[in-house]
């Protein structure tokens, strides 16, 4: 990958969407849920009055809006600001 965040932003790669079926129905792309989980796969170096706590690596938890969506080599990422992330799971 090409691409280094600046300053206190990361880029994480979303976990996908479930699938639900409903009695065979099969729901179209545009009426599944955005997922709000996913894995970091590439950070800043912070700021002068924020350092960086999240790591390569780290499962996080970030908001339904956060963050802005990039397709790389078509994978979809989502970059935003370290402070969008809600949590660091386990």
């Amino acid at each position: 990958m090409n691409i280094k965040p600046l300053a206190d932003r990361v880029l994480i790669l979303p976990q996908a969407a479930e699938e639900k079926t409903i009695s065979g129905i099969i729901i179209p792309d545009t009426a599944k849920e955005k997922p709000l989980q996913g894995e970091v796969v590439a950070v800043g170096n912070g700021t002068k009055d924020e350092e960086m706590v999240i790591k390569v690596g780290d499962n996080v938890l970030y908001g339904k809006y956060a963050g802005t969506e990039l397709d790389l080599d078509g994978v979809k990422y989502l970059i935003m600001r370290q402070s969008d992330v809600l949590a660091i799971i386990g």
